[in-house]
């Protein structure tokens, strides 16, 4: 082996933080990452969510190297392989998953840890089994501020595309143990989450997904809520088809109550109720195959929103989605044309929203490729009548693949 230093990929700021480190496990390439909110008098360096989340990546893979500073504000990281869940590397002999701890103070959605971890699941040497506990597992969405997706949104909207590439859906498994939504300050839940992901691949298939987008067929969601009335659920509910049964006839949306969690304080034994709340997920599908929007809306930690104006945010919120066009949503958007970019050496075409490729993530994604090594992407108006506004993504696969299905 030769002795010289690996040559490390440089980015600065804390902006798609997760997306790099996802890029670099992927792609075997280091990464170093300076200037983490170095700017801030009060909080720099990395947050509790973006350290957790360091924890995780460490226990589903074998041989990387985190080095992080004093401050927190620089971070160097070198992959190593995706292992997954392992006999005796971390993993629970009596859950067979790996039981990954979320502090009390994170302000994000378990769904900011399984969107990433989804990504690298396919590429896994092994099953990846992991299971979301601790003070700090919000399974809701978030606020506008953080916009991260429900673990309904993920379930019904996000895990179906893998289908797409030749990973079976079927052999994905999500069960929401306990429910929680943000806690006071937005801080905690309380929730418990398990993913069991047993589809691995070689190579994802290269995905044609230029087609027209279709007529929307039916409408499905779930409206949860955590200590409070199950009478919220029906409100919300009656709301958001208040405003879609003009549209569409076939609107079907389930009802989901849960006790709100007890989390121990901390330093003491008492218990207390974290995790108080409600919300909306709608998911609509197209009459075209792997097509769906979706949507979120959840009540503020701090209260003063009735549920009547969840459902209605909500379903107004999935028109705008819908109205913006293409095959694919902003939020499933970073999954699909990851994917695209590791797959076979093959071009890939997918149909988007002007609107979704002009988002400050999916330029962003654009760049972070390219720097990995992927090629640039090939951008063309659509060309029909039904959704002028339009946009053809060409997208060349960089054949990385499983590399620990290679080495087996």
């Amino acid at each position: 082996m030769s002795g010289s230093k690996p040559e490390f990929l440089c980015f600065t700021g804390h902006r798609a933080f997760t997306q790099r480190l996802v890029l670099a496990t992927l792609t075997g390439r280091p990464v170093h990452i300076s200037k983490i909110r170095s700017s801030s008098p009060t909080n720099p360096g990395l947050a509790p969510h973006e350290v957790s989340f360091l924890r995780l990546l460490e226990a589903v893979t074998n041989g990387s190297v985190i080095d992080v500073s004093y401050s927190g504000t620089t971070i160097t990281y070198q992959p190593g392989l995706i292992t997954g869940t392992t006999p005796g590397a971390g993993a629970s002999l009596a859950t067979d998953a790996i039981e990954h701890v979320v502090p009390a103070n994170c302000t994000r959605s378990v769904t900011y840890f399984l969107l990433p971890l989804a990504l690298l699941a396919p590429f896994s040497k092994a099953h990846m089994n992991v299971r979301f506990t601790g003070p700090g597992v919000i399974t809701s969405a978030t606020s506008a501020t953080t916009g991260d997706l429900s673990i309904d949104t993920f379930r019904t909207a996000v895990l179906p595309l893998y289908g797409l590439f030749g990973i079976p859906p079927a052999r994905i498994e999500l069960r929401v143990l306990s429910r929680s939504c943000p806690g006071p300050g937005g801080r905690g839940g309380g929730g418990v989450v398990e993913m069991r992901f047993a589809s691995q691949v070689r190579l994802p298939k290269t995905l044609h997904l230029n087609r027209r987008p279709g007529r929307i067929r039916r409408i499905r969601g779930v409206a949860y809520c955590t200590g409070v009335s199950a009478s919220h659920n029906s409100r919300m509910i009656t709301a958001a088809r208040g405003v879609l049964n003009q549209l569409v006839t076939d609107v079907h949306v389930a009802a989901q109550y849960d006790p709100a969690p007890l989390v121990a304080d901390k330093g003491s034994t008492q218990k207390k109720k974290i995790g108080i709340g409600f919300g909306l997920s709608l998911v609509a599908e197209s009459s075209a195959d792997g097509v769906l929007y979706s949507a979120d809306e959840v009540a503020p930690p701090q209260g003063g929103v009735v549920p009547e104006d969840i459902g209605t945010r909500c379903a107004y919120q999935l028109l705008e989605v819908i109205a913006q066009g293409g095959c694919v949503t902003g939020a499933a958007a970073p999954t699909v044309l990851t994917l695209m970019a590791m797959g076979s050496e093959d071009v890939g075409r997918l149909r988007l929203g002007r609107e979704v490729v002009a988002r400050e993530e999916i330029i962003g994604l654009a760049r972070d490729l390219k720097q990995f090594g992927a090629s640039s992407w090939g951008i063309r108006d659509a060309g029909d009548d039904e959704g002028a506004g339009d946009l053809i993504i060409s997208v060349k696969g960089t054949g990385v693949g499983n590399v620990g299905r290679k080495v087996a």
